[in-house]
């Protein structure tokens, strides 16, 4: 069921997905004008600093009855990991209506975060992490299934909302492949209560991806990926062709030093020089506004149900 501080609020059961140096206040505040959640990572703000992005999203978005609420995702680090503590401290300070946590245990964060009335997805990708976040307290469970950009699942979406339904009633949200109205609905029948959307809203024009970046977006389909941990040091989906670029052989990367230890050459980062996408990567065929996309869904989504 989706949480009462959501309800009503939504145009759309859908959020635009927190992506590694595409996701920035633009995109946040156009995709929650445009009813749906906009969601920006706290790492992608580190060079104009988080306050300045929290200070402006919250600007455009006050008074703003209308709009979708915004969220901010949080990898959980160490607790004296640069930076990790000012971004819980931000959020505590802004109250950011929905935190996303990453990787890490989110226990200290929920507790944190409830304090101020706020909510708490996470992100897993097995039944073992599910289990552990349900157990910590989080609002929802982002699940992490093939298919999905950036770091990714191996589980089929079918069996995996099947089973976690089995022993949790709270929030799901489905992420891996979904990049129409038609899978929103999907989604919704399968189980999720929301859509998890992020290689789509890459492609829109308020988003910070490069325009070589975008133009990969609209030229590449699904046979032009490659899911590997030897870029970020967690299995992650990238574009072929962005690897090529880089002068890297994508079927022969270095092994990576460890858990989000990658052994890439020096002068290359992951995610911003090698892009990632989602396997719905091969139904974008242009750039548009947020709103115009937003549009598009929606009526797709409608459709579906009439089928």
């Amino acid at each position: 069921m989706i949480h009462p501080a959501l309800s009503n609020r939504l145009r759309l059961p859908a959020i635009a997905a927190p992506m590694l140096r595409v996701s920035g206040p633009d995109l946040v505040v156009a995709a929650c004008r445009a009813g749906v959640i906009g969601a920006f990572p706290a790492a992608n703000a580190r060079q104009d600093g988080c306050e300045a992005w929290l200070t402006e999203i919250d600007a455009a978005l006050s008074g703003d009855a209308a709009s979708a609420p915004f969220a901010m995702n949080i990898i959980v680090r160490a607790p004296d990991f640069p930076g990790y503590a000012e971004e819980v401290s931000l959020a505590e300070r802004f109250a950011v209506p929905i935190v996303i946590t990453s990787v890490g245990a989110p226990r200290d964060v929920v507790g944190r975060v409830h304090d101020y009335g706020g909510i708490v997805l996470h992100d897993v990708a097995t039944l073992r992490h599910a289990e552990k976040a349900i157990q910590a307290g989080v609002d929802g469970l982002i699940l992490l299934t093939a298919g999905a950009g950036g770091h990714t699942g191996m589980a089929n979406p079918f069996a995996f909302v099947s089973q976690v339904r089995a022993i949790w009633d709270g929030m799901v949200i489905l992420a891996g492949g979904i990049s129409d109205g038609y899978g929103i609905r999907a989604a919704e029948v399968l189980g999720a209560d929301l859509a998890y959307i992020g290689t789509r809203f890459a492609a829109t024009r308020e988003s910070r991806a490069e325009k070589a970046y975008k133009a990969l977006l609209v030229s590449e389909g699904m046979a032009d990926l490659v899911v590997t941990d030897r870029i970020s040091g967690l299995p992650a989906t990238f574009l072929r062709t962005s690897i090529a670029a880089t002068g890297l052989d994508p079927d022969a990367l270095p092994m990576p030093a460890g858990r989000f230890r990658p052994s890439l050459p020096d002068g290359i980062k992951a995610w911003r020089d090698i892009w990632s996408a989602g396997h719905g990567v091969g139904s974008i065929e242009d750039i548009p506004p947020v709103a115009e996309l937003v549009g598009r869904l929606v009526e797709e989504y409608h459709a579906a149900g009439r089928r």
